[in-house]
């Protein structure tokens, strides 16, 4: 097990940081961090999320990691930046051996018990699935733990902190949530308090 893992799992809620434009990115993690939260999953497709990791990576209080990493150059270069674990939403293994050359974790994509193995064998330290609300579920993630119960499953797309409970129930490490946490127009509208209040009920999940 990757020495980040129990870290995560502590956290249970990794919020997905996807805008599209790099100061409403930067404004969701100051939002979010001033309700307690201090993992966060900035994803390649925000603008200059490199430059992004590397400011908040500055900060030790924070675990930031890098999403929809799509190669290696782009993991590198995310690494370069502070990147402590690396996610992308299918197998890739040349991601998930820059990840390892620098301690860093790997989170590989997969929806079907095949696409697990395939996950596993490039080097996964933690199966991302997804979409997990089209794919089944809870139920599925239920049904993939049936099978590989030492695995270490995230699920991410439709998870919410109203269903969040029902994939960490059944057998989730931990989520990915996007959603109103990260919700651009709530960010572009300056509407701080809808996005704490999102995080608050996220962090709820924590006392369950």
């Amino acid at each position: 097990m990757h020495e980040l893992i129990p870290r995560l799992q502590a956290a249970r809620v990794v919020p997905v940081v996807r805008t599209t434009r790099a100061e409403l990115a930067e404004r969701a993690v100051e939002w979010l961090r001033g309700v307690g939260i201090s993992v966060f999953e900035i994803t390649m497709t925000v603008p200059d999320a490199p430059g992004l990791i590397r400011r908040l990576a500055a900060d030790p209080s924070l675990l930031v990691g890098a999403g929809t990493v799509p190669d290696r150059a782009a993991a590198e270069a995310c690494l370069d930046a502070g990147a402590r674990f690396l996610v992308a939403p299918w197998v890739d293994a040349a991601v998930a051996d820059a990840a390892h050359a620098r301690g860093a974790a790997a989170m590989l994509g997969a929806m079907t018990p095949t696409e697990v193995r395939a996950a596993l064998a490039a080097g996964a330290d933690v199966v991302k699935v997804f979409p997990a609300s089209s794919a089944g579920g809870p139920a599925h993630i239920k049904a993939l733990r049936s099978v590989f119960p030492g695995v270490a499953f995230c699920p991410t797309g439709g998870v919410d902190a109203r269903n969040a409970p029902d994939y960490l129930a059944a057998g989730a490490a931990f989520v990915g949530i996007g959603g109103r946490l990260v919700d651009e127009g709530l960010l572009a509208r300056g509407d701080r308090a809808a996005v704490e209040q999102a995080a608050r009920d996220a962090l709820g999940l924590r006392q369950a």
